[in-house]
């Protein structure tokens, strides 16, 4: 194994924290996947799979990349489909969202605190 490189299974590690697998709530706070800096989702979605409640964070931006399957995003103006492999949405903070996984769908999300203008 290389000097300071950390090699893990996202799926695994997130599967206690609805795939996310790097961010604020890792602990120890010394591995190196605990950071406030950004989080990483593996999100694994069954056909159907939907959040049917509206979420906003206040305070971070989100990035959601298709990596297979066929996924649904909601906005309160609209809504987009993640179709194919690499298809991604970016959102600001505040902005409202729900989602369904219109196929078994796999999606990697990011979120992070953007820089104040």
């Amino acid at each position: 194994m290389p000097a300071n490189v950390l090699i893990g299974n996202a799926q695994t590690e997130g599967a206690q924290r609805r795939g996310w697998f790097v961010g604020g709530f890792i602990t120890p706070l010394d591995d190196p996947r605990s950071t406030t800096a950004l989080e990483v989702k593996w999100g694994v979605h069954a056909e159907g799979d939907r959040r049917v409640e509206w979420s906003a964070p206040a305070d971070t931006a989100t990035l959601s990349i298709l990596v297979q399957g066929r996924f649904g995003l909601q906005f309160p103006d609209g809504e987009i489909v993640l179709a194919a492999q690499g298809d991604y949405a970016l959102w600001l903070p505040g902005v409202a969202h729900t989602w369904c996984a219109e196929q078994d769908s796999v999606v990697v999300s990011v979120r992070w605190h953007p820089q104040q203008a």
